[in-house]
């Protein structure tokens, strides 16, 4: 271990290469021998990197078109929760959306327990991912960039990890009651460290694993303290941290407080490796930090328009879309666009119903004109794309 001047730990690649198995493409940064600038910028001074960027994306995607159905072909589960994007060519192909059923055939919350993969054009078919109990309640999916699949199984109350054929690999336990939402925070490359955030609806808690295809890892819990709902809650109203979203080019990871009506990130994510390093307060709107000029939290938006948020992502240029679950003002289940800093930039309804229906968000694009906004939609079991 290196304690570096501002007090903030960092395991070093000599270390992680014990850990993770260091490669070209972990995400751990190098820089010359004795030089910690390049290594740990201080979260003011990362936040400064780049302007933000006010430009509404969701104000211009007005057509809503219909992926497919998510319902499993074999045992009819339904309900998607969660949606993540394959980032390459490797078991899956790039471009396919992997979502998880929260319910099983009856409709029941709580009870599914497959993983769909589907193209990302209309008209296209659900095809069973996986299928294990150890996921019962699936409610988080996250995809690497070596196409292994990570999902959260609310009700198990396990983590598991899917090779990219579907065949599962490990579960984990130890720190979580209620895994809710998950995050790939990874570098590129096949063999190179993988680092998952994952939420727990009953504890409160970020934990993060890391892996690698050498079969090592890293698993801590390193925030705790958000507002959660009932200790036994298991269905759609579930409440608690979610919306794992991370921004690559800023190091920054974002978390929906669904209880308290909250936005907040985490400054220099990947240096989150000490136990309970940010501790959220009462009320979900300040943050005691281990190492506070390294990583710390920060409040991005306090109420309206927020309503018992759930699911986010990160666009292109750096803003974010939260879905919602509770109706807006005017009915229906809405989506609500803001800059890193809370600036609101659009609102829009993607479903008149009253039920909560979004609880999965991607993006995919790069650059504001050819972005595109997948979404879950419970209401009739399928996934949306938002385009221009």
């Amino acid at each position: 271990m290196i304690r570096f001047k501002d007090g903030a730990a960092l395991t070093v690649c000599a270390t992680l290469a014990l850990l993770w198995g260091c490669s070209q493409g972990s995400t751990v940064p190098s820089a010359p021998a004795g030089d910690t600038s390049q290594l740990l910028q201080s979260a003011a001074a990362r936040e400064r990197i780049e302007p933000v960027d006010t430009t509404s994306i969701l104000k211009n995607l007005n057509t809503d078109v219909v992926i497919g159905s998510t319902v499993d072909p074999s045992n009819g589960d339904k309900g998607p929760h969660s949606l993540s994007i394959v980032k390459g060519n490797y078991g899956l192909k790039k471009g396919q959306l992997v979502v998880c059923n929260f319910a099983d055939s009856s409709g029941t919350a709580g009870n599914g327990t497959t993983i769909e993969v589907l193209n990302p054009q209309p008209s296209s078919n659900p095809a069973r991912f996986a299928q294990s109990n150890d996921i019962k309640g699936c409610s988080g999916t996250a995809t690497s960039y070596a196409n292994q699949v990570y999902a959260t199984g609310l009700t198990s109350g396990l983590v598991v990890w899917f090779d990219q054929t579907g065949k599962e690999q490990t579960t984990y336990s130890n720190l979580f009651k209620a895994p809710f939402s998950i995050a790939d925070i990874g570098g590129g490359g096949t063999y190179a460290s993988e680092f998952m955030f994952n939420s727990d609806a009953q504890t409160g808690s970020i934990v993060s694993i890391g892996t690698s295809g050498y079969g090592s890892g890293f698993y801590q819990q390193v925030a705790t303290g958000f507002a959660v709902g009932n200790a036994s809650q298991t269905g759609w109203n579930t409440v608690g941290p979610s919306g794992l979203a991370y921004d690559h080019k800023k190091d920054i990871l974002y978390i929906a407080d669904g209880v308290n009506n909250t936005i907040v990130r985490f400054s220099n994510a990947t240096a989150l490796l000490v136990k309970n390093e940010i501790v959220v307060l009462p009320g979900g709107t300040k943050f005691k930090c281990v190492h506070k000029k390294t990583t710390c939290g920060k409040l991005v938006l306090s109420g309206s328009p927020l309503n018992v948020p759930v699911a986010m992502t990160t666009l292109p240029n750096g803003n974010l879309i939260v879905a919602n679950t509770q109706p807006a003002s005017g009915g229906g289940n809405e989506l609500v666009e803001l800059t890193p800093t809370g600036q609101i930039l659009d609102t829009k309804v993607v479903d008149t119903g009253a039920t909560p229906a979004v609880f999965g968000l991607a993006s995919s694009g790069t650059k504001d004109s050819n972005t595109v906004l997948f979404y879950t939609d419970t209401n009739d079991n399928s996934v949306h794309e938002l385009e221009h």
